[in-house]
């Protein structure tokens, strides 16, 4: 599929947390490249080069730009699916733009203007995470920044399908969040952009893990991506591992690679059903 994001056909973003070794990346990517076909708007496959915003000083971040890049693009190489990472600077983006398909700007910073405009002057799709804390209606700003930023030959690109944005829950209380399905029509309405839902960050419990690394309850996240479906999502993220109990990252809030094919298909059915 072209690295952009359709609006009448459901597609998934999927991957590890974090960039690991290349039998992993390899054995997930193969996996996702199988499963693309049984997707209608098709998956593009999503690791870090780098965890920035880490609970602990000492949990682990990642290979770094270099060699996450690389190995980000011996997946591209293998399996042919387009590539995301998220970028936390703005000095990386340029960089990560000469392999990644499509650049990725953190919840956490959604707000930081240099970064946001970085990655709009790639030219390459940019899907925005809104923050944790933000109003449905305030995810708008990021979007008029990163269209602003396009390089003028691209500015059709502008007008959503090379733009993203991703609900992924809302703080409540202290250590949780919850999912307000209306957020989906109300960013899409304030954003004229199709909105992704982050099933898997939306079920994780910040600092509630072990050692103070954040928790999570993948329990919920076949309800929730449905739900979400349902509501009028146009797309998901859902990050997944072979053995996420023993994932350098985001365990708790992973998806089984075993669990992900039958979750992914009725998913599509509801979404179909869903848009009629």
């Amino acid at each position: 599929m072209p690295a952009t994001f359709p609006t009448d056909r459901l597609f998934l973003i999927a991957g590890p947390c974090v960039v690991e070794g290349d039998d992993l990346m390899f054995r997930v990517g193969d996996h996702l490249a199988r499963l693309a076909e049984k997707v209608p708007g098709g998956i593009i496959f999503k690791a870090s080069f780098d965890k920035a915003n880490r609970s602990n000083a000492g949990a682990h971040r990642g290979p770094g730009l270099e060699e996450g890049l690389a190995a980000l693009q011996r997946v591209r190489e293998r399996t042919g699916l387009p590539v995301l990472t998220d970028v936390h600077l703005p000095e990386q983006c340029a960089e990560a733009a000469l392999v990644a398909d499509v650049l990725q700007i953190p919840a956490f910073l959604c707000r930081q203007t240099d970064l946001l405009e970085a990655a709009g002057a790639t030219g390459k799709p940019v899907n925005v995470k809104k923050g944790q804390w933000m109003h449905p209606e305030g995810i708008a700003g990021a979007v008029a920044k990163v269209r602003a930023a396009f390089p003028k030959a691209l500015e059709r690109k502008g007008e959503g399908c090379d733009i993203a944005v991703t609900e992924r829950g809302t703080f409540f209380g202290y250590g949780d969040l919850v999912v307000d399905m209306r957020a989906f029509a109300r960013m899409r309405d304030a954003t004229r952009v199709p909105v992704i839902f982050d099933a898997t960050h939306s079920v994780q419990r910040p600092g509630q893990g072990q050692g103070g690394s954040s928790g999570g309850a993948r329990e919920f996240i076949p309800p929730l991506a449905m739900a979400a479906c349902a509501a009028g999502c146009d797309g998901l993220f859902m990050e997944t591992h072979p053995d996420p109990d023993h994932a350098p990252s985001d365990g708790p809030n992973m998806v089984p690679l075993h669990q992900l094919d039958a979750l992914v298909a009725k998913c599509v059915a509801t979404w179909e059903l869903a848009r009629g």
